[in-house]
């Protein structure tokens, strides 16, 4: 009998994406004891407005820069390649189509958007998919999890990660004041973001 592959699929915008995703990613790889982590740059995400996120052919580059030197990381263009929003539902469900029933399926996410999760499509059906490994920073306060019904609670797994402080929001405007990037993501990344001239 095939040994059950353990994947995980982290999404995101990575907009840039930096260490506090690099270090959760693995973190969740060594804690699962998962096989490898697919990183899903999302292509239009329903919850943020376009006008706001950089290109996903950049977002998707650095990307694919900062997780080469892991032999577990890969990125996937499902998203970016899919037509119309991206929805966590239609991804997970790409995966099942490409691996069929080999897989069990985890979904990195932060625990901010966790919070948020019953307004997602399909919830129902994404709950009974996959498990959820949710990142939160340190001092995150999980009193809102009360408000999700018992069973989605069930099927999600809290991870602490310090590096977490590090945020997408806060690089993007360190580079517009000009203010230093470096050892908040990889090298690679940075390079990439002063030859494109993004977040200027």
């Amino acid at each position: 009998m095939l040994k059950q592959l353990k994947l995980a699929v982290m999404g995101g915008t990575f907009d840039p994406i930096h260490y506090g995703h690099l270090v959760t990613a693995e973190a969740a790889r060594c804690g699962f004891n998962l096989d490898k982590v697919v990183f899903v740059p999302s292509g239009r995400p329903p919850h943020k407005r376009e006008k706001n996120i950089t290109p996903a052919e950049d977002r998707f580059g650095m990307t694919t820069l900062a997780v080469a030197t892991n032999p577990f990381f890969e990125v996937s263009r499902v998203e970016i390649d899919r037509p119309g929003f991206s929805y966590a539902i239609d991804t997970v469900t790409a995966f099942f189509d490409y691996y069929g029933n080999s897989i069990e399926l985890f979904f990195i996410t932060g625990a901010d958007a966790i919070l948020e999760i019953l307004t997602w499509k399909h919830v129902d059906r994404l709950m009974e998919k996959c498990h959820f490994i949710a990142a939160t920073r340190p001092g995150f306060h999980l009193n809102d999890i009360n408000n999700l019904p018992e069973q989605f609670v069930e099927k999600i797994i809290f991870m602490e990660v310090p590096a977490l402080a590090i945020s997408s929001t806060d690089i993007r405007r360190r580079v517009e004041e000009n203010r230093p990037i470096k050892y908040l993501l990889p090298e690679s990344v940075e390079e990439y973001i002063y030859r494109h001239h993004l977040y200027r």
